[in-house]
């Protein structure tokens, strides 16, 4: 056993010795040979730092420019959308202003035609559709398309003499010209 021991002893030096390796590690990284190799992890750790916050802000702006782009889209759809809506609805009306001007013998009949005209005319103006081209306004190109011109002394030059179809404008947005007659 003492042969043992003596082994025990002789490899409990060593052991300290390994130890005590790590230790000498640590004095050799504090070298200034060592620092520049910390400083260069630094530095490489403060680029990948650098480069991270740098896409991170890019993505918070391409996300914000998207919701932007997105409100703004939407906020266009929807008066094109009304006026296209809008626009189907118009030939209906020209047609119940026809029928409006015919003789009819019916008088109920006649009643209950104006009354759903009526209808549509008030379902027209709570959509803040007005009409456009009346008679005797200046003729504007970007309200009337002119169909016909004639010489007429009654009206002064470039003057709408007749309406042929009415037109119809949602705020600044024409949903259609008025058809018009000018006279010069």
């Amino acid at each position: 056993m003492p042969e043992k021991k003596k082994k025990d002893q002789q490899s409990a030096p060593e052991q300290d010795a390994k130890v005590e390796a790590p230790e000498e590690t640590k004095a050799a990284d504090s070298t200034p040979e060592a620092q520049p190799e910390q400083e260069t992890a630094e530095q490489k750790l403060q680029e990948q730092l650098d480069q991270l916050n740098d896409r991170l802000l890019r993505t918070l702006a391409e996300y914000d420019n998207y919701r932007k782009r997105s409100i703004k889209e939407k906020d266009a759809i929807y008066p094109q959308a009304k006026a296209d809506t809008v626009e189907k609805f118009l030939p209906i009306i020209d047609n119940f202003e026809r029928a409006m001007q015919t003789e009819c013998s019916d008088e109920a009949f006649k009643k209950g035609i104006d009354m759903i005209f009526q209808s549509f005319i008030k379902t027209m103006h709570e959509l803040s559709v007005e009409e456009i081209g009346k008679e005797g306004e200046p003729f504007n190109p970007d309200l009337h398309n002119a169909v016909m011109h004639v010489e007429d002394e009654n009206y002064g030059e470039n003057v709408v003499a007749q309406v042929l179809q009415k037109g119809y404008k949602i705020g600044d947005r024409v949903v259609r010209y008025a058809m018009v007659k000018v006279a010069n």
